[in-house]
């Protein structure tokens, strides 16, 4: 965890950095939203399915809170309270430390406690992105054949939704052959608000007229999520079935939400803005060097702005 301490400070710079760079593209695109799992949330760039966000959101809360209970309990600070949670449906989990105790600490214990929660955080991200990538670049390609692009998710509110159903393989959009990624992206780029497109799928041709798109007003905007279509080879159904082998994709969703968001919340919790650990961290590296009647008010003052454009980038996101 000294090595974690060094690692929350590169960190905190990077997403700090990244968040005041943000305000420059905040009208396209804000930088921060409100992910809920199963929820379209406006300004949000991204759609977290309910099921694996639900195991992922847990993922983070459970590996997060209880890397601070163990190092608490590594630096000698008891712990007053420990448990899991269910708000409805969703997860979380809690561990309080004895807060006297971690206080009368070292500095250097107090900045090990803080920086466990993200580095266990960003830890699992990276186990995550290792599963994703294993998945991806061997399991399914050895286990599956390529034959066009599918409609996985039809946005609420869009000029697909009651138009387009989930599970349509997209064959044509104006007459242009789709046979790959390659191909719907090419089609898609070229898309612009209000005009007419006909697309031809295994079900049917249809035609709609494209909005603006949420991320970019310059560009169309269909209101699908599509994705490469599998079938089983042969060679693979004949010794697995045709059921068990679907599961690779089942761990590559999962691993991708649960890379997405621990590295998400663990970068986001480093800010120096207080309560979040980051904030904390961030204070007690200036009493280091500065009396208290000078460090805390930079804190604070630090905290203010962030938290500003924060609160900024999420009604924007609403509103905009």
């Amino acid at each position: 965890m000294n090595v974690g301490i060094i690692i929350s400070f590169i960190a905190m710079f990077f997403i700090t950095y990244s968040l005041i760079q943000s305000l420059s593209t905040l009208i396209e695109a804000p930088a921060v939203s409100i992910v809920l799992p199963g929820v379209e949330m406006p300004g949000s760039t991204i759609y977290v399915p309910l099921g694996y966000g639900l195991i992922s959101l847990a993922t983070v809360l459970i590996v997060h809170e209880f890397s601070h209970g163990i190092l608490s309990r590594v630096e000698k600070i008891n712990i007053k309270s420990v448990g899991l949670l269910l708000f409805t449906i969703l997860p979380g989990a809690f561990v309080e430390p004895d807060e006297e105790e971690l206080v009368k600490s070292s500095r250097l214990s107090q900045l090990r406690v803080y920086a466990a929660g993200s580095m266990a955080n960003i830890a699992l991200a990276i186990v995550a992105l290792l599963i994703f990538s294993a998945v991806g670049t061997y399991g399914i390609p050895n286990t599956f054949d390529e034959n066009g692009i599918e409609i996985d998710r039809v946005v609420s509110d869009s000029p697909a939704n009651g138009v387009l159903k989930e599970g349509m393989i997209l064959e044509s959009i104006n007459n242009h052959t789709i046979k790959d990624s390659n191909d719907y992206m090419e089609v898609v780029e070229t898309f612009v608000p209000g005009e007419r497109v006909s697309i031809g799928t295994d079900q049917g041709i249809y035609n709609l007229t494209l909005s603006e798109n949420p991320s970019n007003s310059s560009r169309g905007f269909v209101g699908v999520q599509a994705a490469n279509h599998f079938e089983i080879k042969e060679s693979v159904s004949s010794v697995f079935g045709d059921t068990i082998p679907w599961i690779l994709f089942e761990i590559s969703t999962l691993t991708q939400w649960i890379f997405i968001l621990n590295l998400g919340v663990g970068l986001f919790n480093l800010l120096p803005v207080k309560p979040l650990d980051g904030g904390r961290m961030f204070e007690i590296v200036l009493s280091y060097k500065l009396k208290e009647e000078t460090y805390k008010p930079i804190t604070n003052a630090v905290s203010i702005v962030l938290a500003t454009i924060i609160i900024f980038s999420l009604i924007y996101g609403f509103i905009g």
